[in-house]
């Protein structure tokens, strides 16, 4: 006895994962997020490979888990695979303090962000 199973909130050809608490402030994880959005998912695992941003390393241990996701949990074929949602939201803020000359300090804010990142299976190209 217990509660009924929640329904699905993704479509059967979708799978998703997502990071609470990303170490960045979420303007600059969301110019992370932008470079992949839309790609293919192996173009978007080269694209986050090769990127100089610090962040792209999580974000390509995020877009890794989703693929995993659909392969295992939903059995999509990984090659047709694309990336359809990449959403980033903000999360808290720790306020610290910096010690400033002449007895003054000034506020440090420390920003964190949350990234989802939604994978989808193309529909299969009829042969003509």
């Amino acid at each position: 006895m217990g509660k009924p199973a929640a329904p699905r909130r993704l479509a059967e050809d979708e799978a998703s994962a997502f990071q609470r608490a990303m170490r960045t402030s979420a303007r600059k994880l969301n110019l992370v997020a932008q470079t992949i959005r839309g790609k293919n998912a192996q173009a978007a695992l080269a694209e986050l490979t090769f990127s100089r941003r610090r962040i792209a390393h999580d974000v390509k241990k995020v877009l890794q888990a989703a693929i995993a996701n659909a392969e295992n949990n939903h059995q999509l074929d990984v090659d047709r695979l694309y990336v359809k949602e990449a959403t980033v939201g903000r999360a808290f803020i720790m306020k610290r303090f910096h010690t400033r000359g002449r007895g003054r300090s000034a506020r440090v804010e420390k920003h964190f962000a949350h990234l989802t990142v939604i994978v989808r299976e193309r529909p299969e190209e009829d042969a003509a």
